[in-house]
């Protein structure tokens, strides 16, 4: 299981022109992938990562600073371009084990007592933010 993690001072996500999910000031926009393996201890070890991380200013996590975290499904994590023109997703999971899985990572977040916005699997999304630093880090169970 992948994540990209960046650090914002506000990110939405749009689907069909609604908002349907935001992170409102300080927080994370989480960008969740799966691949085939991935499986509840891969959720829980992202999850765990995603709160614990000392990534926000002043080397906070998301924990210390009660931040919120926007998680949204990409599969597009796990696209390989090593041939041709066109990415493969063939490292992807399908939906149907993907979805549940990005779940018991909103679950396991929400636990901890984290508020946590979602995009919605499988829609076409418009993922808005206002990243702060820039700060971006990839965070990959198999590392």
């Amino acid at each position: 299981m992948r994540a990209v993690l960046q650090r914002v001072d506000g990110a939405s996500v749009e689907v069909d022109g609604e908002v349907i999910g935001a992170v409102t000031g300080e927080g994370l926009l989480a960008l969740v992938g799966v691949t085939h393996e991935d499986g509840p201890q891969q959720a829980a070890t992202i999850a765990r990562k995603i709160c614990e991380l000392r990534i926000l200013e002043g080397e906070r996590s998301v924990l210390d600073a009660g931040a919120q975290v926007l998680v949204v499904s990409q599969f597009t994590l796990y696209g390989s371009t090593k041939k041709g023109r066109r990415p493969s997703w063939s490292a992807a999971a399908p939906g149907q084990v993907a979805e549940p899985l990005v779940e018991q990572v909103v679950l396991a977040i929400r636990e901890r007592g984290v508020e946590v916005a979602t995009g919605q699997f499988g829609a076409q999304m418009r993922v808005g933010l206002i990243n702060d630093g820039p700060f971006t880090v990839l965070v990959d169970t198999d590392a």
